[in-house]
């Protein structure tokens, strides 16, 4: 969805050009990509890795600007689109046969065109046969990577009820906080994640957009370390 009426864009970048913050200020203290943060205030939310990894961000770069998250979540949700359905493709026409001597002359023109066909087939052979065949291209060593590749690690976290949660990205120190029901908060890392709920089966965890589900059991604590050679990378978003 690009450039809709919805204002959350507007609305974030006003509140950070108000706060005196730059979108790399923003990223370094929000842990969210630049790129991430500019779709956002573009309204670009194709951009983003899905639907809970847009609502986290959102709701993330919002509390951090002093905005109310819920309330801009609600206007995104409100704004976006919903999937039309294909229209139906109506078959072509069937045109009743004329007559039985248009069979007959259809028939004959099948027969004409199979016969040209084989006489095409046969001199192509034969003109393959004395051609030597053109040395097969070099295949490249590596694929290159696209424009909206990532690497890395992407954490979503979002809460069903209210759970404290502790995060390690890579070989910082742990960061800890309380999550609300439907709060949700993403996190960035470059060779491992370690995540840490208070109580398991309390929020769904989605790692570079594949969901976890709601790891852990009720009134346990549940810890995993998600590292960057265990999981698949995220996979480019479209970007138009």
């Amino acid at each position: 969805m690009q450039g809709t009426s919805a204002g959350v864009g507007s609305t974030l970048r006003r509140a950070r050009t108000a706060r005196g913050v730059s979108i790399p200020e923003a990223s370094r203290d929000t842990r969210i990509r630049p790129e991430f943060l500019q779709a956002l205030e573009a309204e670009e939310f194709d951009r983003l890795l899905g639907e809970v990894h847009a609502r986290g961000c959102l709701r993330s770069y919002a509390t951090y600007l002093g905005l109310q998250g819920d309330e801009l979540v609600g206007r995104y949700a409100r704004q976006a689109p919903q999937a039309a359905p294909a229209p139906a493709v109506a078959p072509p026409p069937v045109r009743p046969a004329v007559g039985g001597r248009r069979r007959r002359d259809n028939t004959r023109l099948f027969v004409m065109l199979a016969a040209l066909l084989l006489i095409l087939a046969a001199a192509f052979g034969i003109l393959s046969s004395r051609s030597s065949a053109p040395p097969p291209a070099p295949m490249p060593s590596e694929a290159p990577l696209g424009a909206g590749s990532i690497q890395g690690l992407m954490l979503v976290v979002l809460a069903r009820q209210e759970v404290e949660v502790t995060v390690t990205v890579d070989q910082g120190e742990p960061e800890s906080f309380t999550l609300r029901p439907d709060e949700s908060r993403s996190f960035e890392a470059q060779t491992a994640i370690t995540v840490l709920l208070e109580h398991g089966a309390s929020a769904n965890v989605q790692v570079n957009g594949v969901d976890e589900g709601y790891p852990g059991t009720e009134r346990h604590p549940w810890e995993h370390t998600y590292r960057a050679d265990q999981v698949p990378p995220p996979s480019p978003s479209p970007l138009g």
